[in-house]
C-alpha cells in the first residue's frame, strides 16, 4: 500500500509540470475543432497523426476546413479581413505623397497623349488642354 501511495505522489509531481508551449497550442487548436475529437475517437485518425498534420500545415491550412465549427469559419473570415486591412494600412503608411503626385502627373500626361492620338484617328484636330482647362483640375463654384 505504501508503494502505491508513493507512486501516486510521483504522478502528481509529473502531472504538475507545465506542458510544452506547442502542446498547449495544439490543445487550444483541438478545442476550436471539436470534430477532430470525434475523428480520433472513431478510430479514423490518431492523435499523433493529427498533431503531425497540425505541426506541418499550421492552424490556418484548408485541410482543417471539414473540422471547423460554424463559428470558427466566421472568425477565420473576420481574421482574414482584418489581416487584409492591416496590410492595406501598412502599405498606405509607407506611401510618399510626393511620389504619388509624380505618378499621377505621369498618368495624366499619358492620358493626354492617348486623347490626342484618338482625336487624330477620328479626324478632328488634336486638342491640347490649356493650363486653365486641365482635365483633372478642380474649380471652385
Amino acid at each position: 500500500m505504501a508503494d502505491r501511495h508513493e507512486w501516486m505522489k510521483g504522478m502528481k509531481t509529473v502531472m504538475a509540470k507545465p506542458l510544452h508551449p506547442s502542446v498547449e497550442q495544439f490543445k487550444q487548436f483541438v478545442k476550436k475543432h471539436p470534430k477532430l475529437i470525434q475523428e480520433v475517437r472513431s478510430g479514423k485518425k490518431t492523435w499523433k497523426q493529427v498533431y503531425e498534420d497540425w505541426y506541418l500545415f499550421g492552424e490556418d491550412d484548408d485541410i482543417w476546413e471539414p473540422y471547423r465549427d460554424a463559428g470558427g469559419k466566421e472568425k477565420r473570415e473576420e481574421k482574414g479581413a482584418s489581416k487584409w486591412l492591416d496590410k492595406l494600412a501598412a502599405m498606405l503608411g509607407q506611401l510618399d505623397a510626393a511620389e504619388v503626385q509624380k505618378h499621377l502627373a505621369s498618368v495624366q500626361q499619358a492620358l493626354a497623349a492617348i486623347q490626342g492620338i484618338l482625336s487624330e484617328f477620328q479626324g478632328a484636330s488634336p486638342q491640347r488642354p490649356n493650363k486653365e482647362e486641365h482635365p483633372f483640375s478642380f474649380r471652385q463654384d
